[in-house]
């Protein structure tokens, strides 16, 4: 009786053992997958402390890992002196050479910038994003003075929506609805429930 009670102990104390590990494993795993991206805000020289600093304090009430960087110059060779404008997919190429994995950077600037839509080669855009990718970028010259600040807010998380893998939207107050040539940008007031539950699914924080 006494032997049987002692085996009963041995293997109620490794079931325990090993329900806890296989917790603990479990708990580890979902801790790595809740860790977010970290993103780089990177400011190139010209852009104002102003602008970088209110998109630098947007993003972080989306995303707690968000990281300001000083001013770079802006890469000679993405420069299209014809239309005196830099090639953002240049640009995001320049940017993404220089961020490692798990990481995103989010280029900032106030030049125009330009990339190929069909068969025009220099169509000006106030962003662009690898999709998905490590880097993107968004211009402050297109957007109006009075609304600056807010709409490059907005063109930055879109074009940081893009490195996640999130396509364009056709609810219109949605962060990734597509501009089409134009600038709706005051009509987005937030990710739409469709866009937030897989950017969620990626464990980031709302």
């Amino acid at each position: 009786m006494k032997y049987a009670v002692a085996i009963l102990s041995i293997l109620l104390i490794a079931l325990f053992v090993s329900k806890n590990k296989s917790c603990n494993k479990k708990i580890d795993a979902l801790a790595l997958k809740r860790n977010p991206v970290i993103i780089y805000i990177q400011p190139f020289k010209g852009i104002s402390s102003a602008e970088t600093n209110y998109v630098y304090t947007e993003l972080k009430k989306y995303y707690p890992t968000v990281q300001l960087k000083e001013a770079i110059d802006l890469p000679s060779f993405a420069f299209y002196p014809a239309r005196n404008r830099y090639r953002a997919d240049s640009l995001i190429s320049y940017l993404s050479k220089t961020t490692a994995n798990g990481y995103v950077t989010i280029g900032l600037t106030n030049k125009d910038i330009s990339t190929n839509k069909d068969a025009n080669k220099d169509w000006g855009v106030m962003g662009l994003g690898y999709c998905p990718g490590k880097s993107c970028i968004a211009s402050s010259f297109r957007l109006p003075k009075n609304e600056k600040l807010t709409q490059l807010f907005k063109v930055s998380i879109h074009e940081f929506g893009h490195t996640q893998g999130l396509q364009h939207c056709a609810i219109k107050s949605c962060f990734m609805r597509d501009a089409e040539g134009r600038n709706p940008t005051n009509e987005e007031t937030a990710f739409c429930p469709s866009c937030k539950a897989i950017l969620a699914n990626r464990y980031f924080i709302f």
